[in-house]
């Protein structure tokens, strides 16, 4: 006969045994949030808060938080949908087929790629969600992921706390990513279960081109490992540039998947709105762990990200003009100052290395504290990407081109700099 899964049989109590319930309780949390460091934006964010309840007029380039809204289409058909008394009861888990059909739709339409919605799409609370438990999907203990260097924190410690292991490589150099990836391959034992890869690359802005997929897929199916793609930033791009998606390679849905999102280029963030598509089979397993910890998406959310979808391609596009006449300005206004910049051809964010006088003083958590207490302006640190970001700092284009000015001025008087005039 079977045993369950898990069974408690609590006993009662001797009635002579002593009394114990006023004794304090030890918390004992489980080993994989004890893996987790201490988070690096918590001093920062903090200090912004006590400043801004001060009264200080802090200038927030830290988070890549849109603050720009989605379309009023949308937001109308958020809300009719939500007068449907029918939209309140719980959504299909894999989302509503309309929406997975739409996403294929969208793939197929800007990279040529045909996908099954009913097997090869799937809906996520946000992309960040999809990909986090994807890593529960795939890996456990004794497994190991390759993470893009420098890494968004996620990326790393979903790894983490799926219990595997992580090896970093370095990503800003696309042909060095992927002799080193061929490497380490033919070295490791046993071999990486996942690739991980994250192009427009989120904190260094790196951009690839359709060869480096092609590369990908062929190592992937030379040494037999999964690739998971985060194309977060597919929608932010400047001077032409026209994001590739690593399933538009010959071969590439039978090694992977490509998560994507509505929250940059929509202005949906706070929406949480993502897609995981490709491999039927890992579509399938992110479908079965999902299926243990949500029951989907408000349906009214879905439908309204069905209109986005049909409806505000222009928009999208223009979103993207903001963000690089944004881009523009606050490179422009660093150079002046001394900087010197590689302006990003995607993402929503500027990449600056520190000015050497400074990282000769600071590192890039301490030089970042500094701007922020002594300038009023919030930057990202690129230590909290990992040592392959120290000495730089990450900046979001999410203030409009005025507040931009004010925080290249605040920075150059901070620094002993005029700045703008």
């Amino acid at each position: 006969m079977s045993t369950p899964v898990a069974e408690t049989v609590l006993s009662q109590r001797p009635d002579d045994e002593p009394e114990t319930r006023d004794r304090p309780l030890t918390i004992q949390v489980a080993e994989r949030v004890r893996r987790l460091p201490p988070y690096l934006f918590a001093q920062l964010n903090r200090l912004m808060y006590e400043k801004r309840r001060a009264g200080d007029d802090v200038i927030d380039l830290g988070m890549g938080n849109p603050s720009d809204p989605p379309q009023e289409l949308v937001i109308e058909k958020l809300a009719e949908a939500a007068h449907d008394d029918d939209n309140h009861g719980y959504a299909e888990a894999l989302g509503v087929m309309s929406l997975r059909r739409e996403v294929a739709a969208k793939y197929y339409r800007q990279h040529g790629v045909r996908l099954d919605p009913a097997r090869e799409v799937l809906v996520c609370l946000g992309s960040k969600e999809g990909f986090s438990h994807m890593c529960l999907a795939l890996l456990g203990p004794g497994d190991t992921a390759v993470v893009p260097a420098p890494y968004f924190p996620a990326h790393l410690y979903a790894v983490a706390m799926a219990g595997a292991n992580a090896i970093t490589l370095e990503a800003t150099d696309c042909e060095k990513y992927l002799a080193n990836l061929d490497y380490t391959c033919r070295h490791l034992v046993p071999r990486p279960k996942v690739a991980i890869v994250n192009y427009p690359h989120n904190p260094s802005t790196t951009v690839v081109e359709a060869d480096f997929y092609r590369e990908l897929v062929k190592l992937a199916r030379k040494y037999g490992f999964m690739v998971i793609s985060d194309l977060a930033y597919a929608d932010v791009v400047f001077d032409g540039y026209k994001t590739p998606s690593f399933l538009a390679a010959p071969g590439a849905i039978e090694v992977g998947v490509e998560f994507t999102t509505m929250s940059k280029g929509y202005n949906m963030a706070g929406w949480r709105v993502g897609f995981c598509t490709g491999n039927a089979e890992m579509v399938r397993a992110l479908a079965t762990i999902k299926g243990y910890y949500d029951y989907g998406m408000f349906r009214p959310i879905q439908i309204a990200a069905i209109v986005a979808l049909r409806q505000t391609e222009a928009a999208v596009e223009a979103q993207a003009r903001i963000y690089q006449q944004r881009r523009d300005v606050l490179c422009d206004g660093l150079e002046r100052l001394g900087w010197t910049i590689q302006r990003p051809k995607a993402t929503m964010f500027v990449w600056a290395k520190v000015p050497e006088v400074w990282a000769q003083r600071f590192d890039s958590f301490e030089f970042a504290m500094k701007l922020l207490k002594e300038a009023n302006v919030v930057v990202s640190p690129g230590a909290a990407f990992g040592p392959a970001g120290e000495g730089h700092l990450r900046l979001a284009l999410v203030e409009n081109e005025s507040r931009l000015r004010q925080a290249v001025r605040q920075i150059g008087r901070c620094l002993g700099k005029v700045g703008e005039d």
